[in-house]
């Protein structure tokens, strides 16, 4: 791997902290003074820093690995990156002098560099092989992959005659029922291996606590699942694509298939959801050549940050393998030809308008999308009432932004950097509105992330 043309600025770096602690402690140290022994290169950058004791800690990042960079610190934090890993990027981002290119990493770098590097080699030959270091077996696969669909069947058509007697009874006894019934069901698709189907009946309890209207939502929602679960038992008479999608939204795994697209890929925006056992970072990617914008998912355990990081503003050359279903916007993240750099290229724009009708063009292929990537071109953050909305400067058309948009810090950020002029928007829309990832101020390619 050859060394970074390009350094990253101190804002790409601060959006790999862990947290607003790491992010204060670690802006601390980005100053030369607690570092010595600094440099860079080989897509790697390392130093020491003075701390309490009579050693320095000994800090290097890998920029250029396959899943993302990597951080090794001899501090005993348990967070990563720590506050010695974003100081020492931090400086490198701002201080060429400090943190000079072209060396070669010392042995105590250079050894955990290539015992990651390695790792990752593993990993990836482990991918193409079977558990036991040889080829899976075929038959094997077919006859789990046959169980899971007898289990999934049988959940189905539970769900089925659970969602028959709760219309039968009228949906004003969903408000009466509380939450148990909804808990219990989605129990009972979790032990029908259908993890698509428990998720969506968990936020179907929620509903009949939403507010006025919210009858009229339950019974949206419960038409969605009932497609779904029609979906799934009549999956053999569905179009390929079709069938693959229903496998994604009950919550079978897939591979990734098709040929690998290689690109130079922008990275749009990144953000976590978070639940009790699971931490789900989306990644969104936009080819500079391809014009495709495509998501990665990367995944940690409750209370760790998925390993595969990627800072709003950075461009890597990179191969991208989509996945089935699913409207087709997921992938897997291939091989890397270069370590991430920053990019002033972004995506076309388009009007509020053709990013409504994009939707609802994707609802075809999948019934169940709750949005798609749009990116909006010259718009305006706007009061409406207690609400906001993104209106066009050039049209009579806005799109109004979702609940959870109206209440995060990322629109008070859209509303100053916009001070009432036109700015370009990343975001998804979908049937609840528009929510705002990542903006470009007009007359300047640097993105600011609202997430």
């Amino acid at each position: 791997m050859t060394e970074q043309g390009v350094r990253w600025t101190a804002e790409q770096v601060l959006a790999l902290a862990p947290d607003a602690a790491s992010r204060k402690a670690g802006s601390k140290l980005g100053v030369a003074g607690p570092w010595s022994g600094t440099g860079s290169g080989e897509g790697t950058v390392w130093g020491l820093c003075k701390g309490s004791g009579s050693r320095p800690y000994q800090t290097v990042v890998d920029l250029a690995g396959a899943t993302g960079p990597g951080y090794k610190c001899s501090c005993p934090s348990r967070k990563f990156p720590c506050k010695h890993a974003l100081g020492l990027l931090l400086l490198w981002a701002v201080d060429e002098d400090a943190v000079p290119a072209g060396d070669r990493p010392p042995d105590w770098a250079g050894q955990w560099l290539a015992g990651r590097r390695g790792r990752e080699e593993a990993r990836k030959t482990r991918g193409e092989e079977g558990p036991a270091g040889g080829a899976a077996d075929p038959e094997a696969a077919r006859r789990r992959a046959e169980r899971r669909a007898e289990r999934v069947t049988a959940g189905a058509t539970e769900l089925e005659q659970r969602l028959a007697d709760l219309l039968r009874g009228g949906l004003a006894a969903a408000e009466q029922t509380g939450y148990g019934w909804w808990d219990e069901t989605a129990a009972r698709m979790v032990d029908a291996q259908a993890p698509g189907l428990a998720a969506r009946v968990r936020e179907l309890g929620a509903v009949p606590a939403s507010g006025a209207g919210w009858p009229a939502r339950l019974l949206e929602e419960c038409a969605l699942l009932h497609l779904l679960d029609q979906g799934w038992l009549r999956r053999a008479g569905l179009p390929d694509a079709l069938a693959a999608t229903v496998r994604s939204r009950i919550g079978l795994p897939a591979a990734p298939d098709g040929p690998p697209l290689r690109d130079r890929w922008l990275v749009l925006a990144q953000y976590d959801v978070v639940d009790p056992k699971l931490t789900t970072r989306r990644i969104w990617l936009h080819g500079a050549e391809s014009g495709r914008t495509r998501q990665v998912l990367s995944y940690g355990a409750a209370g760790r940050p998925p390993e595969l990081s990627l800072p709003v503003g950075l461009a890597l050359e990179a191969e991208l393998t989509t996945y089935l279903g699913g409207g087709r916007a997921r992938v897997a993240l291939g091989e890397r030809f270069a370590a991430p750099a920053p990019a002033a290229f972004r995506p076309p724009g388009t009007t509020t308008a053709e990013a409504a009708a994009r939707y609802g063009e994707a609802l075809r292929d999948d019934p169940w999308l709750e949005s798609v990537p749009v990116t909006l071109d010259r718009v305006i953050p706007v009061p409406d009432g207690d609400r906001w909305q993104l209106a066009d400067a050039d049209a009579d058309t806005a799109l109004p932004l979702t609940g959870p948009a109206r209440s995060r810090p990322g629109l008070w950020r859209l509303v100053a950097l916009s001070g009432g002029a036109p700015v370009t928007v990343f975001g998804e829309c979908g049937h609840r509105g528009f929510t705002p990832l990542t903006a470009w101020p007009e007359g300047t390619g640097e993105a600011v992330p609202l997430c």
